[in-house]
């Protein structure tokens, strides 16, 4: 394994108090990125209100509006679902204009949150997935953006913290990062200042947070008691950005994050705020009018209302905070962190796609037979098998037809379809090389409802050859999601999250470790 690069500002994992001053200019000051989620939230409450619409869209000109399509191309970025929407969410602790304030001598901008914003209308549901900025992904070859210089692609096994891709490349680049290695389609991002952070909560009256113990943080400023406090936007910057407390691990900084989150939503619902469209309105066009965020090109007014036309009123309960698994990276286990198989890639493809966590399967791992069952743990995301489509059934056009079929769900076909060396198969046969490629000829096992697995060392290693037979007569139909309570699309038992309506209080967990209360 070959480490790369932490990028400006990058961090550690695990850190005790005992480093916290050779760290500590390196980390004292950070953007976070509720303030965006925030933001979404007021748009969901003003999407039933045409005047609210219009004065939105007369805000949405002051936004600062940033053309990443450069970054957006080839082949392995996954397609989209017609059915929901992925908004990357980015906290950016540039320190230009009032954001001085926070330490001018700290140059450059990392993106320290990173959120992907999962809605999916026709469900009333939304997930908030946080990705840990200690993470390690691949080095892509990324455009050069205003404030940005770009980066070059560096080979496997060389690998980067993925703040520092934001920090090369900029939010077109860890766009791109973020879908190449989840698998998942992001429509749009928004990101946000320290600033602007402060402000959305001021203006929406602050928010309520519990600390089993008492800190006092000069790193962060937060200076609290044990127990209950309703604070205002400095103090909540605090909370949100104090990381060497505890286990002094960004982990469980996105634990106590999401509860804050989860406050915030529950505290809207109180206030009665979803009933009063020109305050919220008002959050909007403070935010929007100085400066303190910025989208993608694509993001519109009209696309975004859309959406959030249809999540007006949810409930905090149907809304779910989760954290991609990680485990200690090997090359680097105190700094950095991975994303462990196939547990992430499984709560990237639900996601992706709307459908069930897949279960453990109870088959042996030498199992030879495919029933079409959900795909068990020696699985990927589809975005991660390589195809090839053959016909053996004989029927005209169904290698075409099925490698269409296959490329919208996020499989990557490779070659043109063809004919098998038979036209006498009955049942569809997967082939693949060996024990390197079962995970991808098992996932793709999930998509028929009878298919044999079936080794053949003469192909190419790294990708799976789907013949089909005669009885094949389409893909299975995918799962659809239903709210959070049905446990169809149910992801924090599996993950460790939370949902919207938690108690705020039962988050001791997130402040444990030998720095709890300092």
């Amino acid at each position: 394994m070959t480490l790369g690069r932490g990028g400006p500002g990058g961090g550690k994992l695990g850190i005790r108090q005992a480093r916290r001053m050779q760290q500590g200019r390196r980390y004292s000051i950070r953007a976070k990125l509720l303030g965006g989620f925030a933001i979404v939230v007021a748009l969901l409450v003003v999407g039933t209100s045409i005047e609210g619409y219009l004065i939105y869209r007369r805000d949405w000109n002051g936004v600062d509006h940033i053309n990443v399509s450069k970054d957006l191309h080839g082949s392995k970025l996954p397609p989209p679902d017609p059915h929901a929407m992925n908004i990357l969410l980015i906290g950016s602790d540039s320190r230009a204009g009032v954001n001085r304030k926070f330490g001018a001598e700290v140059t450059g901008q990392r993106s320290d949150t990173i959120m992907v914003l999962h809605i999916a209308p026709d469900e009333h549901q939304v997930i908030v997935l946080s990705i840990p900025r200690d993470s390690v992904v691949p080095i892509l070859n990324c455009s050069p953006e205003p404030g940005f210089t770009g980066q070059t692609a560096q080979p496997a096994p060389t690998i980067e913290q993925i703040n520092a891709t934001f920090a090369y490349g900029g939010p077109g680049c860890l766009w791109k990062t973020v879908e190449e290695t989840t698998g998942i389609h992001l429509n749009d991002f928004i990101e946000l200042t320290f600033t602007g952070f402060e402000h959305v909560i001021n203006d929406l009256g602050g928010v309520n947070v519990c600390l089993p113990v008492a800190v006092h943080d000069q790193l962060s400023g937060l200076d609290l008691s044990a127990g209950k406090h309703h604070i205002d936007g400095a103090q909540a910057l605090a909370f949100w950005r104090v990381r060497y407390i505890g286990e002094g691990s960004d982990l469980e900084r996105i634990q106590r994050d999401q509860f804050l989150m989860a406050s915030l939503l529950q505290g809207i619902e109180r206030s009665g705020l979803t009933h009063d469209p020109l305050k919220m309105l008002s959050v909007v066009n403070d935010v929007t009018s100085h400066g303190y965020i910025a989208t993608d090109t694509g993001l519109t007014p009209g696309k975004l209302f859309r959406i959030v036309e249809q999540l007006h009123g949810i409930s905090p309960s149907l809304v779910q905070f989760v954290q991609v698994p990680t485990e200690p990276y090997p090359g680097d286990p105190l700094a950095w962190v991975q994303w462990p198989q196939p547990e992430a890639d499984q709560l990237f493809s639900a996601i992706a796609h709307d459908t069930t966590v897949p279960k453990t399967s109870k088959a042996g791992k030498h199992a030879t037979k495919a029933t079409g069952s959900a795909p068990s743990l020696d699985s990927v995301s589809p975005s991660q098998v390589d195809v090839t489509v053959l016909n053996g059934s004989g029927v005209p056009g169904i290698a075409t037809s099925t490698s269409a079929s296959l490329t919208a769900r996020g499989f990557d076909v490779v070659g043109q379809p063809g004919d098998a060396p038979s036209m006498n198969y009955t049942s569809s046969v997967i082939e693949y090389t060996g024990a390197s490629d079962l995970a991808e000829a098992r996932t793709l096992a999930g998509q028929l409802s009878d298919a044999t697995l079936r080794q053949d060392p003469s192909l190419t290693p790294g990708t799976v050859e789907l013949i089909l037979g005669s009885s094949f007569t389409g893909l299975k139909p995918q799962a659809s999601s239903t709210s959070a309570s049905s446990g169809t699309l149910n992801l924090t038992p599996k993950y460790g999250g939370i949902t919207g309506n938690a108690a705020i209080c039962d988050d001791s967990s997130a402040f444990a470790g030998p720095d709890g209360d300092n």
